[in-house]
């Protein structure tokens, strides 16, 4: 009887060699070959010629593949294949679920993102949805998730275009136990946000972030950021941060960040670092020298620069902390009041180094261009300068600001303060990878009614173009590295970033020659040009050029991810 069975046992594993045999003599080995292909592989080393084959949504060759069998060839012709790119800041967490297909992120070669400035989706309770119900009813959205763990299940569900991380805002966690006031936790209460962020790394978040220019954030004190970024650090995160100041006290602003990091026991990133308003112009040098010499001294501190010389943010920004104190509401009864409008005025003209005063930091009104607006009845005032609304008014222009928060106060405006020489320093930093800054959007449908800043669909070719083909600023290489290996490395992200076997299949195809941003300030809503292909984990989302409307991406979770 166990002879009869051993023969059987025999016979079946010798018939299963035989099935693998036949089949591996009749599928084709590869899924997609791209060959002929100029490959930058994301690390900085010069091009080398070969094919790239993927399997299975992975790279599973690299080399001469001309006789392997495979079910589609693209012919790359001598141009550049190079690693998808990475936006290591996308505020997509919203139009994601809009448009899943992001179009003018894939159209630059972004292939993964991540996002959760300060703010993040999740984790939400009923006051924070209520609080911010207008910005769900824009976007025609119902909140039906309360933690990152239902957030990245519903992205499953429904499938994304790219991939797609996240951190845990600081700013989230403290709304969610003290609501949007300007006070300070008790004991108990921190203990409660730092629960908050642990259950948030476990749900697969990738560390803990901070906006520190935008209510209720600025309320928070160093000690008690400290203690949030330092249970991130437990669970192998990030701590990521807009800083308190970007103009006169950036340097202070740097050693905040450094000290967090530092008793928090997590690395730094420093979001869209600059140096802001004219009278800090050509200061650049002083915060490299800073972070340069943090590094030397050990400390694991990076940034990330979307490299235009405007930045955007909330138009709220421009009215001092104190102001906002209880939330939007409170800030808009605040602007109608003769008496405080009349101390946030005097506060805007008065030079201070105790908050990040935008109004100090632009020679006038003609800097601050009006982006997207939520209240139909400003659409058309998207693109004009509060110059011209002030004009339009005929107000005087903080009147003319006023006015419009309290029509609409969560406008979205692009400010024009920075000097191109600090942009490009930052951007030369070999510790300095990319951010577009910007939340995912389309020409078409709801999300073309915006205005946006232009880097919202240009801010990779841009640098392509202008500071690598231009300029000479950035080899090409460097500059793949910026957008590849680099940010990669920073978010710990082992399967990606590089072109080597093993690896998730994002992958790029462009001609270096010819890749350029269209969007521009009075005209933002314009695809880039030059993406030939774009494969995020081998599924071609860019395929001659066209959009496939392809949903191949993932989310990324953080190392303390448990299932």
């Amino acid at each position: 009887m166990i002879q009869k069975t051993r023969k059987a046992l025999s016979l079946a594993f010798m018939a299963v060699l035989v099935v693998g045999w036949v089949q591996a003599q009749t599928e084709p080995a590869f899924d997609l070959v791209i060959s002929d292909g100029h490959i930058m592989d994301g690390t900085g080393s010069p091009w080398y010629s070969g094919d790239l084959g993927i399997r299975a949504g992975k790279i599973a060759a690299i080399g001469n593949l001309s006789q392997a069998a495979r079910k589609r060839t693209i012919d790359a012709g001598g141009k550049v294949v190079a690693p998808g790119f990475i936006d290591m800041l996308g505020q997509s967490e919203m139009t994601i679920l809009v448009d899943p297909r992001l179009p003018s992120k894939i159209f630059q070669g972004i292939t993964s993102e991540i996002t959760g400035e300060g703010n993040s989706i999740a984790p939400l309770n009923d006051a924070i949805i209520q609080s911010d119900r207008k910005s769900y009813e824009y976007y025609h959205l119902t909140p039906d998730w309360k933690t990152f763990r239902q957030y990245f299940g519903r992205l499953e569900k429904q499938g994304i275009g790219i991939n797609l991380g996240s951190y845990v805002g600081a700013t989230q966690v403290r709304r969610m136990v003290l609501g949007d006031e300007d006070r300070q936790p008790t004991p108990e209460q921190l203990e409660q946000m730092k629960t908050l962020v642990r259950e948030a790394m476990k749900d697969g978040a990738v560390g803990v972030s901070t906006s520190l220019e935008y209510a209720p954030a600025p309320y928070a004190k160093t000690a008690e950021l400290i203690a949030l970024a330092g249970e991130a650090g437990k669970f192998g995160g990030i701590y990521a941060t807009h800083m308190r100041n970007e103009s006169d006290s950036v340097l202070e602003a740097i050693d905040e960040a450094l000290r967090i990091g530092r008793e928090g026991h997590i690395p730094v990133e420093i979001w869209h670092i600059k140096v802001a308003g004219k009278s800090n112009w050509g200061r650049m040098p002083e915060v490299v020298a800073k972070i340069n010499a943090a590094r030397a001294a050990g400390a694991d501190v990076s940034a990330d620069t979307y490299a235009y010389t405007a930045w955007y943010n909330d138009f709220s920004a421009f009215i001092p902390p104190w102001a906002h104190d209880g939330g939007t509401q409170k800030l808009v009864e605040r602007l109608k009041d003769p008496a405080t409008r009349a101390r946030i005025r005097k506060d805007m003209l008065t030079p201070s180094r105790d908050w990040d005063n935008e109004w100090q930091e632009i020679p006038g009104p003609e800097a601050i261009m009006i982006g997207a607006v939520q209240n139909p009845a400003l659409l058309s005032m998207q693109g004009k300068r509060l110059s011209e609304v002030a004009k339009l008014w005929n107000k005087d222009p903080i009147d003319a600001l006023f006015d419009f928060l309290i029509q609409d106060p969560n406008t979205g405006v692009a400010v024009f303060g920075m000097s191109q020489p600090d942009v490009t320093l930052a951007l030369q930093q070999p510790w300095v990878s990319i951010d577009n800054d910007s939340e995912g959007t389309s020409p078409e449908g709801l999300l073309g009614h915006a205005h946006p800043h232009p880097r919202a669909y240009g801010t990779f070719p841009r640098i392509l173009s202008k500071y690598v083909r231009e300029d000479k600023a950035l080899s090409l290489e460097n500059a793949i590295r910026k957008f590849t290996a680099l940010p990669a490395q920073r978010m710990r992200l082992a399967d990606r970033g590089v072109l080597k076997t093993g690896m998730w299949a994002d992958v790029v195809v462009f001609d270096p020659a010819t890749v350029r941003d269209r969007a521009t300030f009075d005209n933002p809503n314009q695809l880039s040009d030059g993406m030939e292909f774009v494969l995020v984990n081998g599924v071609p989302a860019i395929d001659q050029g066209k959009m496939t409307g392809a949903l191949p991406g993932k989310v990324l979770r953080g190392p303390a991810y448990v299932p």
